[in-house]
């Protein structure tokens, strides 16, 4: 399992230690090959950094002493890269004739940034091989940071770094596949495998709870502008957000009275959140890959209020385990959100159904069944071929 863990707990991270877990409490081995982007310091640490996203030889050495090594692994799990790791280490994997998986947590494949969204908006100007706008429009806010991201991207995509070494991609939902096979990955080796749930007891809820939630990182591609604008609409409904807000501190400075900011909770708090909320809401207004938040709340059988964009449409089903709202409009999402509120038979109808929805297709035993058929039908797919033209 190969991971660069990011400078602040994501969900990625969250992902990765489950998927380990689970795979380990089913009798496998797993090796660990981690960086931790918190151990970058200092000007010197940052040069390093752009340079060894590019290439690591350091890192390609390691990856090569595991292959060699007395237990040779069956399969290479790869998650994040960057910028510790490099796509170096998918090179040694090809010449060591290991398979690779690689789960796809974001859009880091097409967009320097990763995220498709720029200044407030969805930005696509870096597809198809224009990495340079990255730079041009200083996506990072930071000229140096976004020559760095730019030049790796380029690097890893004129060297085929991915395309000829990764043999099986997970996309996370549909939509996300077919933004891949749009860009050129070869839709045979591009498979879809939802995230699964959190292995929690379902707590006991006050119905119909006396809250409306937001989880997640307070930050504007959240959406976490139109939640505070929601809760500043309805002073007499209390409102609660958990979630770090470093990445958006003048939002935190205009919370009304009503609405509580917990910062990043986990364990009995974050469960304790759940438990006293109506509804969540989740108001992304980028191509969020998944959103791990909305899995919880199901779980706990609390329905999600969602904006229907990208792949979130095909967690939460429009008024059979939520209410879609189109993203960025804030009277699309009162009128929801204030529909569930006002008629907690139909909350406590939408929450259970999403909570057997949570316990069946999103499982922990149903994800690791289908890992298992995934790994076997990478190995008998063999290493894509390096001339190998894009199937559309």
């Amino acid at each position: 399992m190969v991971h660069n863990e990011y400078g602040a707990l994501s969900g990625e991270e969250v992902i990765v230690a489950r998927m380990v877990q689970l795979l380990r409490d089913h009798g496998h081995q797993v090796a660990m090959l981690t960086r931790c982007s918190a151990d970058i310091h200092g000007l010197t640490g940052k040069t390093r950094a752009l340079f060894s996203g590019i290439y690591s030889f350091r890192s390609r050495g390691e990856m090569k002493r595991l292959l060699a090594g007395a237990e040779r692994p069956d399969i290479v799990h790869v998650h994040n890269l960057y910028p510790q790791l490099s796509p170096s280490i998918l090179l040694e994997c090809r010449s060591s004739q290991v398979p690779v998986v690689m789960t796809v947590h974001n859009s880091r494949l097409m967009c320097p940034n990763g995220l498709l969204f720029r200044a407030g908006h969805i930005c696509q100007e870096c597809r198809g091989g224009r990495e340079y706008r990255c730079l041009l429009r200083n996506c990072m806010g930071s000229v140096t940071k976004s020559f760095g991201y730019s030049l790796r991207g380029m690097v890893a995509r004129t060297w085929r770094m991915y395309r000829d070494n990764v043999w099986m991609y997970l996309a996370l939902t549909d939509f996300q596949r077919r933004l891949m096979v749009a860009e050129g990955y070869c839709g045979e080796r591009i498979a879809v495998l939802p995230h699964f749930g959190p292995d929690s007891p379902v707590i006991s809820r006050p119905s119909p709870g006396g809250s409306i939630a937001f989880v997640g990182r307070i930050s504007p591609e959240k959406g976490f502008g139109h939640f505070l604008e929601l809760a500043k609409r309805h002073p007499d409904i209390p409102f609660v957000a958990a979630g770090a807000y470093d990445h958006a501190p003048q939002l935190a400075r205009q919370v009304p009275s009503n609405l509580q900011l917990l910062g990043h909770v986990a364990g009995p708090r974050l469960a304790e959140v759940y438990a006293n909320a109506r509804m969540l809401v989740v108001a992304s207004v980028w191509y969020e890959a998944f959103g791990l938040v909305i899995l919880e709340a199901m779980k706990q059988g609390v329905p999600v209020v969602c904006s229907r964009i990208g792949g979130l449409a095909e967690i939460v089903e429009n008024g059979q385990t939520g209410l879609l709202f189109e993203p960025g409009n804030a009277q699309d999402l009162d009128e929801k959100a204030m529909q569930l509120w006002s008629n907690p038979t139909l909350c406590a109808q939408l929450g259970e159904a999403a909570r057997v929805k949570a316990a069946t297709e999103y499982s922990a035993q149903r994800y690791y069944d289908r890992l298992m058929a995934l790994y076997e039908r990478t190995i008998s797919l063999g290493a894509p071929s390096k001339d190998m033209e894009a199937a559309i």
